[in-house]
């Protein structure tokens, strides 16, 4: 039910989105584009999923076995699932084979960090690609799709914090800007 809600609330927002104008501070006479659909959901894949990509390349390659406790995935086995999430998502919207099936690829699959690290960025690349060319209207048809998954994305990032601060480690996300 909080998914609903979560997921009503965001089409409320694109929907607003596109009809309203973003003037914000600046003089009300100047006229501003909104953004369309395709543009906030492409937008919100692309700010969690290389979050996540920073966070990949920047955990260290001898913790990708760490867990929090032995009822959770490794570090490793999160970034996986993500990425094959992600392209679980692509193959049904798609209705083709893109990259890895499984929804928890195989460690013994990615062996090193790497690996891992580049399948990541394919699954949120791939994902993105699809977005520009769905446009508006593939979106739209696929809005629950996308949107569910980009926060399934955001609640392994959320859980993965959990991973940096049990290890005394500040995120990349919550370190300070340079």
């Amino acid at each position: 039910m909080r998914h609903v809600a979560r997921r009503s609330l965001f089409v409320a927002v694109v929907i607003l989105l596109g009809f309203a104008g973003s003037l914000g501070a600046q003089e009300q006479t100047q006229v501003h584009r909104s953004k369309t659909a395709s543009q906030v959901v492409l937008e919100n894949w692309n700010y969690v999923g290389n979050k996540l990509i920073a966070m990949a390349e920047d955990w260290p390659e001898d913790k990708y076995t760490y867990r929090l406790n032995s009822q959770v995935r490794t570090f490793q086995q999160v970034l996986l699932h993500v990425a094959g999430s992600n392209f679980g998502l692509l193959n049904h919207i798609s209705g083709k084979k893109l990259g890895e099936g499984a929804n928890d690829p195989s460690v013994d699959s990615y062996k090193s960090k790497a690996q891992t690290v580049e399948f990541l960025k394919k699954s949120v690349a791939e994902g993105a690609a699809m977005i520009q060319k769905e446009g508006d209207a593939g979106v739209s048809k696929h809005l629950n799709d996308w949107i569910g998954y980009t926060e399934h994305m955001g609640e392994h990032y959320g859980l993965l914090v959990a991973y940096y601060r049990n290890n005394g480690v500040v995120p990349p996300d919550s370190r300070p800007k340079k």
